[in-house]
């Protein structure tokens, strides 16, 4: 006798009789004469007795391999016959009734999808109808149930509610696990169901995406249509936003609203039983008004008063009136007492409801006088009925509307609405469908069945070309992007802002104060007022760069030792305060070395490999530019040109030693000798005078110099030997291809050099090309492209 191995679909016999293997590796047991065969493929089983009653003994392994087969085509068959496991997720009373039409549409195509209803949101409030009474009527069966809303009304409690639904909705979407999640328009509930299946990878369908009504709303509704896979619109104007969303164009379906499947076949039908169960056995059609206003929660002060305005006009205008409870969004308990305190629930006039069912709810509307209030079916539905609406505030702002409706964006006063009311009341006009033509829930049935699971999940954008700039120059594409520099020299605090170009679009000019505390305060105040200045010029600061005299720690920002030039100007920290106050990016760097830089980017140094640059002020500083870089050296202190020594026993330099190319070129050294020569009655000439209250400078012993003063000619030419001899040392050190000379002074000295280094360098140097810089703020431009060049690196 032998058994069949369910898992493995082979057949054996008794114990100990033997097995055999096969070449494909099954394991194959001997069936016995006469043996009885229960397999349930019966035409095989039929098939193998008749062989086993006429052979003794057979092994059987065709078995195994038939059976496979059916198990893989029944598999597969099944794969592809599989219903898509359709989830529908309902929030309130007002999205059921655009939901329900499509529950009932998925319900009658039992063979293509399986159907799961989620109810969440005010549908479980008693306050608010307990709603979810309607879905179980409509036979719906109901597999989830969550108690979402935190009450209170309010704005808090609206966040509150959309945590809550998060923290419960996973496990209902794991339970049911569908294949996609059908969520409706622009409530906080919706955004907390699309944003849970989103995360879990559950493809959604977002159902009235690309309106526009202008709230909060539409914040939620365009959110809810990013993370959506799928999407329903009614309207042309919708479909055009969604593909301006940059929405795949092939998963936007135009199908109309689904509620139009119902409306546009329930006027004709028996209302008055509707309208007396509502309003009263004396009611007639068209003498009653329909009321439903919402608070907008972006002014919920100016909602509940505008609500105030609506209740006045109502009770003055004297018609019977429905009016239904607002929705929960925040501002809806204070309205609710407004109404209370007017004592709208109690006037013979008015009937205040929670809730009405859709089907009768549209009967009531398609037989007013007039509907009054913000809600979308007034801009929507009523359109089917020809309506008149009076539209209150700017809820609906942007919506598509039928000639029905008449708008009051500023409804502040009573007699507004009061006379809007008189324009309304009574009219008849023209059935619109811009919202649909009845057909809608056929064409999302169809758009359902062709959704393949097989695609990626992943959302692809159809992003829109972007136009080329007209020029490819960076400087061009970059041209309002700007730097804030600073220039902290010895006699003046300069900051401009300072374009891509290298354009000094404002410059500010001020004394350096002497103390370190006034001086910050100063560039703080400065940088500010220059920040606040860019704006109005249309200037976008992407950060600070300062240059300084004294030697800098450009990695921290630090200023570490400066001479007597700048005093209390040691160990201080520039980018801190200054990042701190302006919260941008601050760069520091020593000014010889900004001058070095601002030549590399705007200057003679373009493109160059090597070159040095010497700048020429009230003290004498430089840099070093090889290999495109700017060499900095160990401890910070490469390219302090002014500090070579050129003779063993010269002036004073201000760094305390002696014989510096400082103490001979600086302004501080020419204006030291100038002061000698005017003390001895030595500076003045012929066509020169120095008033009483003016100081000697520099710029005396240039001009007497220039009016033939021979002493003050040799001092200025003392003066260029010093640095040319300081600039041939550089040259027989680190042999660079171009020497630029920067600075006041420089004009006055560019000669001098190269006679001196013709004179007494080496010949490999002496036909270095030595060149005046031709940038009017090399310090400040220097300062700049520090900023520049590390933020816009990126786009290179």
């Amino acid at each position: 006798m032998f058994r069949i191995l369910n898992r493995h679909n082979c057949i054996y016999t008794e114990p100990n009789q033997p097995c055999m293997i096969t070449d494909c590796g099954l394991a194959v047991k001997p069936v016995e004469k006469n043996a009885h065969v229960p397999f349930a493929l019966k035409s095989w089983g039929e098939i193998l007795a008749d062989k086993i009653r006429k052979r003794p003994r057979i092994y059987v392994f065709a078995l195994y391999f038939e059976n496979l087969s059916r198990q893989k085509a029944t598999m597969e068959k099944n794969i592809n016959q599989r219903k898509l496991r359709v989830c529908v997720a309902t929030c309130n009373r007002a999205d059921y009734s655009k939901l329900a039409p499509i529950m009932f549409g998925i319900k009658a195509e039992p063979d293509h999808f399986e159907l799961s209803v989620v109810v969440i949101g005010s549908h479980l409030i008693d306050d608010y109808g307990n709603t979810y009474r309607m879905i179980e009527q409509d036979d719906f069966d109901i597999q989830a149930r969550l108690h979402t809303i935190v009450r209170g009304e309010d704005e808090a409690s609206m966040v509150e509610s959309v945590g809550l639904a998060l923290v419960k909705l996973p496990d209902v979407l794991n339970r049911l696990n569908p294949d996609i999640i059908v969520v409706h328009g622009d409530r906080f509930d919706a955004l907390a169901l699309a944003t849970s299946a989103a995360l879990m990878n559950i493809r959604i369908l977002h159902i009235e995406g690309g309106e526009v009504s202008g709230t909060i709303d539409d914040s939620i509704r365009h959110s809810i249509t990013k993370l959506a896979h799928y999407h329903v619109c009614c309207t042309r104007s919708a479909e055009q936003h969604l593909i301006a969303m940059c929405e795949d164009h092939d998963r936007i379906l135009l199908a109309g609203c689904p509620s139009y499947d119902k409306l546009l076949s329930v006027k004709n039908k028996d209302y008055m039983s509707v309208l007396k169960m509502w309003l009263g056995d004396d009611v007639k059609s068209r003498e009653y008004i329909v009321a439903l206003q919402h608070p907008v929660t972006t002014d919920i002060k100016h909602s509940i008063k505008m609500f105030e305005f609506t209740l006045d006009a109502l009770l003055s205008f004297n018609k019977r009136t429905l009016i239904l409870f607002p929705n929960i969004d925040a501002g809806s308990k204070e309205m609710v007492r407004v109404m209370r305190k007017k004592g709208v629930e109690h006037h013979p006039n008015f009937r205040a409801v929670k809730h009405v069912p859709f089907e009768q709810f549209t009967q009531l509307v398609a037989h007013a006088g007039c509907m009054i209030g913000n809600s979308s079916c007034g801009v929507r539905e009523a359109g089917a009925f020809g309506t008149p609406v009076i539209n209150l505030g700017t809820r609906q702002t942007g919506r598509e509307t039928g000639e029905n409706v008449l708008h009051v964006r500023d409804a502040d006063t009573q007699n507004k609405i009061i006379h809007a009311l008189q324009l309304q009341f009574g009219k008849r006009y023209p059935c619109s469908k811009i919202y649909g033509d009845g057909n809608a829930v056929p064409r999302i049935v169809k758009f359902l069945k062709s959704v393949s699971l097989d695609e990626p999940l992943q959302k692809k954008f159809c992003f829109p070309p972007v136009k080329e700039s007209i020029s490819q120059d960076i400087d061009h594409i970059l041209e309002t992007l700007s730097a804030l520099a600073v220039d902290l020299g010895g006699t003046n605090l300069r900051i401009g802002i300072v374009s891509m170009k290298g354009e000094i679009i404002k410059k500010y000019v001020q004394p350096n104060p002497k103390t370190y505390e006034d001086r910050i305060e100063l560039i703080l105040k400065m940088c500010i007022d220059a920040a606040a200045e860019a704006v109005n010029l249309n200037c976008r600061i992407l950060g600070v760069g300062i240059s300084t005299g004294g030697r800098v720690n450009p990695q921290e920002g630090i200023v570490l030792h400066s001479t007597k030039l700048i005093q209390e100007w040691s160990s201080v920290d520039l980018r801190t305060p200054i990042s701190d106050t302006l919260h941008l990016p601050v760069w520091v760097d020593n000014d010889g070395n900004c001058a070095a830089l601002a030549e590399r980017k705007f200057g003679q140094g373009k493109g160059i490999e090597d070159f040095v640059t010497v700048i020429t002020g009230t003290g004498i500083g430089g840099g070093v530019v090889h290999n495109h870089e700017l060499v900095h050296g160990s401890s910070f202190c490469a390219g302090e040109l002014g500090h070579i020594m050129v003779s063993f026993d010269g002036p004073e330099c201000m760094c305390g030693s002696s014989g510096c190319v400082e103490a001979y070129a600086s302004g501080i050294a020419l204006q030291r000798e100038a002061k000698k020569l005017h003390d001895d009655d030595l500076l003045l000439v012929e066509g020169m005078t120095v008033k009483n209250d003016e100081s000697v400078s520099a710029i005396h012993l240039i001009q007497a110099a220039k009016f033939g003063n021979t002493k003050a000619a040799n001092i200025l030419k003392t003066a260029g030997t010093a640095l040319g001899i300081g600039i041939i040392n550089i040259l027989h050190t680190i042999n660079p291809s171009l020497v630029i000379l920067s600075g006041v002074l420089a004009n006055q000295y560019v000669n001098v050099v190269k006679d001196v280094i013709r004179q007494r360098g080496l010949a490999s140097i002496q036909d270095v090309n030595v060149v005046v810089s031709n940038l009017s703020d090399p310090a400040l431009l220097g300062a700049a492209s520090m900023v520049l060049d590390y933020t816009t690196r990126r786009t290179y």
